[in-house]
């Protein structure tokens, strides 16, 4: 469906070349979300406007469906927009038309009939959640039904992709999660590839199932979401995985409880798929003689399944443990010890 090979981009300045893409290889498959995730100046915004013609790479090639994007101009290249939505941060609606108009300003572009547009128009407004809102203007609506609007008009040419700038990031925690139920709903429903960049972890959770990770206009990790979060690599994916994972006041808790209970270990337990559901902390209790502190857990849902972190102290004989560790094993969970 895309594939991005060798992709560079290089900027000129007064005081030198700036790359801003380095060598960049993806993959996406058909129906696939996939999220690419940095820090401000990672490349990833460049990246994604080299998907659909908006920036020219210095090298390497970009094919969508087919179409080699980074070759193709003018007319050719119009046509193949046709079949790549996006949508953007701040919207970027005509504030002097309506709801309806502005859904329907690429078929209009297209050429289509007006009968035809309104009545299309119409459907994507039902699809979006915003049936009885079309006569409304943008300036009348909360910023999660612009950005409902205009996903809509990214949708309104039938494309078979969907690129995302940062497309959550102007909203609240609550419509964020509502604008991103609805993309997982339009993927499914309509089969759609979407490709997304942010620079929230939490929203790479909750809908891709894959992510790359940019850093200084590279790829430095790349996976599925699950995996990624089970097992990141690099430094910075570790800092994005604790930003919704809730350890950035681990250190801080265990030297805490370290003060108090300076004797047995400090463990991190790893939990991925069915293994989040079993009773593990009533397992060690009932089954090995050991003192069991809770420091802190959580449970956050991918698109892959489920995946857990939990922070305990353990104390007790040095045989014990090494005991509860095994059993931990055993049920499929992953072991680390942090301090002890």
């Amino acid at each position: 469906m895309i594939t991005i090979s060798d992709v560079n981009k290089i900027y000129p300045s007064k005081s030198g070349p700036i790359s801003a893409v380095d060598g960049v290889d993806i993959e996406i498959a058909q129906g696939e979300i996939f999220g690419v995730i940095g820090y401000s100046g990672a490349g990833k915004s460049t990246l994604i406007r080299m998907l659909n013609g908006l920036e020219v790479p210095s090298g390497g090639v970009v094919n969508v469906n087919g179409q080699l994007v980074s070759k193709i101009k003018g007319r050719q290249l119009r046509e193949a927009r046709q079949s790549i939505g996006m949508i953007f941060q701040h919207f970027n609606l005509l504030w002097s038309r309506t709801v309806l108009e502005n859904i329907q300003f690429p078929l209009e572009i297209a050429g289509m009939a007006k009968k035809e547009r309104v009545k299309r128009a119409n459907e994507l407004l039902a699809l979006v959640g915003l049936e009885g809102r079309g006569d409304a203007y943008p300036s009348q609506l909360s910023g999660g039904q612009k950005q409902r609007v205009g996903i809509a008009r990214s949708l309104a040419n039938n494309p078979s992709v969907l690129l995302c700038d940062e497309a959550t990031s102007a909203l609240d925690p609550q419509t964020t999660d509502s604008i991103l139920d609805l993309l997982v709903d339009i993927n499914k429903r309509l089969g759609l590839t979407i490709v997304l960049i942010t620079h929230e972890m939490h929203v790479i959770q909750k809908i891709c199932h894959r992510v790359a990770v940019m850093e200084q206009g590279k790829v430095v990790e790349l996976g599925e979401v699950l995996e990624v979060f089970r097992n990141p690599q690099e430094q910075v994916t570790k800092r994005f995985v604790g930003e919704v994972s809730q350890e950035k006041g681990t250190g801080e808790t265990i030297d805490h409880l370290l003060t108090q209970y300076p004797d047995g270990k400090v463990l991190k337990f790893t939990f991925v798929g069915e293994s989040t559901e079993q009773p593990l902390i009533t397992s060690l209790i009932r089954n090995f003689d050991l003192e069991v502190n809770i420091l802190q857990g959580q449970i956050s849902q991918t698109q892959k399944g489920a995946y857990g972190t939990l922070f305990v102290h353990l104390d007790g004989e040095e045989e014990t443990i090494k005991g509860a560790l095994a059993f931990a094993e055993g049920q499929m969970v992953q072991v680390e010890v942090l301090r002890g």
